[in-house]
């Protein structure tokens, strides 16, 4: 459209309505006219448009108007399906979108979630389920979904701008002693027993557990080879796969006080040939975690540990122990198959001779304990049938 002196704009159009007002349009980069959603009440206001729409294409801030246009539902499921997530993560996110984010924003597009929408989000969710954990990982979460909306231009800024909203607030782990390791054993049952020492002395995370197999077991070196990781996904079922990283492929030395633990559980429980889960249930089946999670309730309460002191605690027990009986921080890295890439820059390989040396330190510790306890090599062990 000309201008007062002639001469045409050099970057889009202007005209004006019967009615008075004003419309501006232009050419996309794909040639298609577009034309702006609203009308202006003076010329100058719809060129002033005009040369925010040129400046942002010069720099590269572009968006096409219906850009964001898109279900949030849709692009979220997308999203989860796109990343080669471990299974425990997948059913995670999906847990928290169909729980705490879809509820609020499944049906909108992308362009529609904004700041406000996401901060009374937040609130209420803080309000209504009083996890703030759980809403913490569910932001964090959503934050990231729409971080990723922002890369493929579809929105121009991330929503979710409220500061510390993803962050956890770590509890403090709690750590048993070693005649509460020796109660939980106790009362969680002879056919778990093994399970409580290895969390702790390994120390071996529940999903490692799962996956031990009698090949695993050099029961003369006591040597537990840990190859895989089997968690146990939302529906119940096992999913076989690899370890939480690659430091968790390694070589466990156990304490020797283990020894009859040991050979009597795969005498007595262990599924038979070279494959055979070391841990299954009563009815021959892999353990579940429900199941196991009565029994662990009942011993925990039996052996007077406060209601919030989880499986995993028995690591940190086990690294505090470790510690304790002389282990070096790349020594218990290395035995509870923990990396970062921080670590792998500062440490070294920890051999299996170093390893035996830390159990050893772990063995005398607890062999310590116990007589300072007066159960002497825990007699209990001794007096066990498999009837127990």
């Amino acid at each position: 459209m000309a201008n007062k002196k002639g001469r045409r704009r050099r970057f889009g159009a202007v005209r004006q309505y019967r009615s008075g007002r004003w419309t501006a349009s232009y050419l996309g980069p794909d040639g298609e006219r577009i034309r702006a959603e609203e009308t202006f009440e003076t010329k100058k206001d719809a060129e002033v448009w005009l040369s925010q729409v040129e400046a942002d294409l010069s720099r590269g801030d572009w968006r096409a108007p219906d850009a964001g246009a898109v279900n949030f539902g849709t692009y979220a499921e997308k999203w989860v399906e796109e990343r080669e997530l471990a299974v425990r993560t997948e059913d995670l996110y999906r847990h928290l979108l169909r729980l705490h984010i879809l509820p609020a924003f499944g049906a909108l597009d992308l362009d529609e979630i904004t700041a406000p929408r996401v901060r009374e989000w937040r609130a209420e969710r803080l309000r209504t389920t009083k996890a703030k954990t759980t809403v913490a990982k569910s932001y964090r979460l959503l934050k990231g979904i729409l971080e990723t909306a922002v890369d493929d231009d579809l929105i121009s800024r991330n929503p979710c701008r409220i500061k510390g909203a993803g962050k956890e607030s770590a509890a403090e782990r709690r750590i048993a002693t070693v005649a509460q390791v020796d109660a939980l054993a106790d009362a969680i049952g002879i056919r778990w027993r093994l399970m409580v020492y290895l969390g702790a002395y390994g120390p071996m995370r529940p999903e490692e557990l799962a996956g031990l197999r009698r090949r695993d077991v050099d029961l003369d070196r006591m040597v537990i080879r840990v190859r895989v990781a089997e968690p146990e996904r939302t529906n119940g079922k096992r999913a076989p796969g690899e370890t939480k990283s690659g430091a968790g492929v390694r070589a466990v030395v156990l304490p020797a006080f283990l020894h009859k633990e040991v050979r009597q559980h795969l005498a007595w429980f262990a599924e038979k040939g070279p494959d055979g889960l070391v841990f299954i249930g009563e009815k021959g089946a892999p353990f579940r975690r429900t199941s196991f999670g009565r029994k662990w309730r009942r011993a925990r309460t039996a052996a007077g540990l406060p209601d919030d002191f989880r499986f995993y605690d028995l690591r940190h027990t086990g690294h505090t122990l470790s510690t304790r009986s002389g282990a070096t921080l790349k020594d218990t890295m290395v035995r509870a198959g923990q990396s970062s890439e921080k670590a792998a820059l500062i440490y070294q390989h920890s051999d299996e001779e170093r390893q035996r040396d830390v159990a050893a330190g772990l063995d005398d510790m607890v062999r310590a304990e116990r007589a300072k306890n007066h159960t002497g090599d825990h007699p209990h062990h001794s007096e066990m049938t498999a009837d127990g």
